[in-house]
Order: C-alpha cells, then sequence, then structure tokens
C-alpha cells in the first residue's frame, strides 16, 4: 500500500520564520514513516520558495538553503496540478502531494495567505481553513467576534496608523479607559512580538512606533493581574478534544518573544494553578471560542484568570501554535495521552479528513 506523501512547508517571511524553522524539525523528525513519505519546501526570509531533500538538521541550522540540490518550485494555483511544480535546468517536473502541513507561523503562514493558496489548488492541509486563520490573526476582528459573542475579554480599543501621529489624544483616550499599566500590541503578530506594556505617555509612544513596524493597527489593553493559561484544542467540529489547562512561568515581566523562544528560562506548569472548577469552565470556553471562529486540526486557546476575581478572559487564538520541544500545545495534548508522533499523525489525518 502507497504511503501518504506529505508536503511540509518551512521558513517564510513573517517575523517568525526561526520558530517556524524550530517547529519544522520537530515535526519531520516525528513524523511516522511507516505511513508517510516527506516532502519539503522551504521558504526563505526574502520569499524564495526552494524544494529542499536534504536533512531537518540543516533547517534548524538555517543552512537548508545552502543544500548543494535545492531547486526552485511553487504550488501552482491550477487544481489539475495537485503538487509540487520543481524546476531543474529550466525543465519542470511535477511531484504529485497528498496533503499539505503548513509549519508557517505569523504572516502570510497563518493568516490565510497560504490556505487560500492551497484551496485554489485544490491540496488539502492541516490546520485552520481561510477565514479561521484571518480572523484568528487579526487580534481586532477576533475581538469583536468575541465580544459579539459573549465570550468574556479584557477591555480592549485600537487605533489605525494615521492616528498614531496625535499621541496626546491616543493617550487621553486609552488611559480614559484602562488606566497605566496597560498593553500595546500590533494586531496582527504572534508569539509575543511587538508587544509592550506601557506606564507613561514615552513608553506609549516607543510602544505605538514598535507595533507599526509589524502592523498597520494597534490594539491597546488593559493589564489584566492574573495567571496566564493556555488549553489546547484538537479536532474538526464538533468533534473537540480541550486539553487540560497549562500556565506560563514567564521570567520576563510579560510572556514575551525571548522568554519562549530564547532564554529557555520559563516554565510551564500543567494542570494551571488555579481550581479545577475554573480549569474545567476554561475548557468549554476553549472549545466554544474554537467553533465560533470556525477552526479545524488544531489551535491554541489562550487566557487570563484575573486575581481576585477569578474572572475567566479570553486572550486570543494561536492557530498554528508553537511546535518546538518547549512548546506548550505539544506538551498539553502529551499530558491527555498522545505522544508527539501521534499527535503530528493525526494532525495529518484530520487535514485530510477536513478538506474532502
Amino acid at each position: 500500500m502507497a504511503k501518504t506523501k506529505v508536503c511540509v512547508i518551512f521558513g517564510g517571511v513573517s517575523n517568525e520564520h526561526e520558530v517556524s524553522l524550530m517547529s519544522a524539525k520537530s515535526i519531520i523528525d516525528n513524523i511516522p514513516t511507516d505511513k508517510y513519505d516527506v516532502v519539503k519546501i522551504g521558504i526563505t526570509k526574502k520569499g524564495r520558495w526552494l524544494f529542499f531533500p536534504g536533512c531537518s538538521d540543516d533547517i534548524i541550522s538555517d543552512t537548508w538553503h545552502e543544500h548543494p540540490d535545492c531547486v526552485p518550485c511553487l504550488i501552482s494555483p491550477d487544481k489539475t496540478t495537485k503538487g509540487i511544480i520543481k524546476i531543474y535546468d529550466n525543465e519542470i517536473f511535477i511531484e504529485k502531494v497528498d496533503v499539505v502541513l503548513p509549519v508557517l507561523h505569523g504572516k502570510n503562514g497563518e493568516d490565510g495567505t497560504i490556505q487560500g493558496l492551497l484551496d485554489l489548488a485544490g491540496i488539502p492541509y492541516c490546520g485552520c481553513q481561510i477565514f479561521a486563520s484571518a480572523a484568528c490573526m487579526d487580534k481586532v476582528y477576533a475581538n469583536i467576534i468575541f465580544d459579539h459573542l459573549g465570550i468574556e475579554r479584557c477591555r480592549w480599543d485600537f487605533i489605525r496608523a494615521f492616528e498614531a501621529n496625535d499621541i496626546d489624544a491616543v493617550e487621553e483616550r486609552m488611559v480614559k479607559q484602562f488606566g497605566y499599566p496597560m498593553f500595546v500590541k500590533p494586531s496582527r503578530s504572534g508569539s509575543s512580538v511587538g508587544i509592550s506594556k506601557v506606564s507613561n505617555k514615552e513608553e506609549m509612544r516607543n510602544a505605538i512606533n514598535t507595533a507599526l513596524a509589524h502592523d498597520d493597527k494597534i490594539v491597546f489593553e488593559e493589564f489584566i493581574q492574573g495567571h496566564e493559561v493556555e488549553c489546547a484544542v484538537y479536532g474538526n467540529i464538533p468533534e473537540l478534544i480541550a486539553s487540560e489547562v497549562g500556565e506560563i512561568g514567564a521570567t520576563a515581566s510579560f510572556y514575551d518573544y525571548d522568554d519562549k523562544y530564547k532564554n529557555g528560562t520559563s516554565r510551564t506548569f500543567i494542570p494551571a494553578s488555579v481550581s479545577k472548577e475554573i480549569r474545567d469552565e476554561i475548557r468549554e470556553r476553549a472549545k466554544k471560542a474554537y467553533t465560533a471562529l470556525n477552526c479545524a486540526g488544531l489551535s491554541r486557546v489562550d487566557f487570563f484568570v484575573e486575581k481576585d476575581t477569578n474572572r475567566i478572559l479570553i486572550n486570543e487564538i494561536n492557530t498554528l501554535p508553537g511546535f518546538t520541544t518547549i512548546s506548550m500545545y505539544p506538551k498539553l495534548m502529551q499530558y491527555e495521552g498522545f505522544t508527539y508522533s501521534q499527535l503530528v499523525d493525526g494532525i495529518i489525518q484530520l487535514g485530510l479528513k477536513g478538506s474532502k
């Protein structure tokens, strides 16, 4: 019996390129080789697509694109192709694939962009489809949906880039709503990239400039003192598994990019240090939010549990959570009894089923 051919796409031009490399290596190393043949496409930081025949060690070191047998490639939107177009010495070769596993964090990988290409191509793929990917990636529109459906979250507001020129008006508007401290975030960014905690006007000015480097919409949120917790959701609606709730023990003032991926000093706790009653409620709300945004395959749903009040406030949905060895999503699913390989296998199968 022929094996299913899985195309793993990694890298990309987003500010989470390095995280993608780490996730891709872990996934490639754990795909069950008795069931799947793996082909690999890497996207360089400049956006060049290359068919990569080498080993995963070259991915993690980001030297993969130097492999002598890398060749330019693309996925055609022509539905009759159903695979990768590889270009050797001005000749075209087509390698058919059964399913794509896009391990692309952030913009152009997690925001509906590549999902749209794969829909046009008629190739099944793992994870959320176009709408869920785009909506979850954009905090402004995800927040609007949460508010409309009564999924409680912290107070928030946003501005567009042209409004940032009047810092006095922005500060007055936000301080009136939240007071200091507050968070300033780009609307479309992941892994806490571009996020700042601010306590005065000058910090706000700098935070706005930082956020504008990543997006043209900027989100402001009240500061919530409490537990930062996460729940892994797995499955295609309506058959969902919501994991036990985990908690981040950040070493920075908040759980930022360096704390997640560079310093290696943050700690995770499963179960989170909140009551079972609260954890059970978080699991139900995670499934509700996942369903509301029409997610598929997998997502990590993040919450705050406010100190003293125990209010449960949704933070965001991450449709392609990190899959590194220190990432929370695999850890939470392993707590539920999935081995890493079983988890990857299951996500591939969900992709195949969800695209039929």
